[in-house]
């Protein structure tokens, strides 16, 4: 089977550490060449405007801000079952538009059949552009974590070119 990957990042910039899934997706960009198979979207709040981007994906990797019991600046890494039912449950300005894009994506039957998150647990979520020293330093290892899953389905990644 081909990979045809979307690496999303969700959040709100504004939000301090809730935009955590925006700026990893910023980092990789920053750091990584990507072959033709792996789409890169900076999806910052924009729910079912989303939904056109999931089209022919076998793979989608979310990188979003998530509530969770870890400390702040945990990365959480989890395959998703019920990617809908999964952000029902989280509290999050844009987890809403989140979860109408994966519910409808569903119905539609163009849901990706391979869904992986890499949550970021945030520390501060007041009004802001700056992210928390623990949001910043598991946007990195999210950042990571995504190379390492794309090693893992045979995708190689390069470091930019200069």
């Amino acid at each position: 089977m081909s990979c045809n990957i979307l690496v999303l990042g969700v959040g709100n910039v504004l939000l301090a550490d809730e935009g955590a899934g925006v700026r990893a997706v910023e980092q990789l960009q920053r750091s990584y060449v990507f072959p033709p198979q792996v789409e890169l979207i900076d999806g910052g709040t924009m729910g079912l405007d989303l939904l056109g981007y999931l089209d022919d994906k076998s793979h989608l990797f979310i990188v979003d801000a998530i509530i969770s019991t870890k400390p702040p600046g945990s990365l959480v890494v989890e395959k998703l079952l019920d990617p809908p039912a999964y952000f029902r449950q989280k509290i999050s300005p844009h987890q809403i538009g989140l979860c109408e894009l994966l519910a409808v994506a569903a119905m539609q039957d163009c849901l990706p059949p391979d869904i992986t998150l890499f949550g970021i647990v945030p520390l501060d979520l007041s009004t802001g552009i700056e992210m928390s020293p623990e949001a910043n330093a598991a946007v990195s290892d999210a950042v990571l974590a995504v190379v390492k899953e794309l090693g893992l389905l045979g995708i190689e990644v390069g470091a930019p070119r200069c």
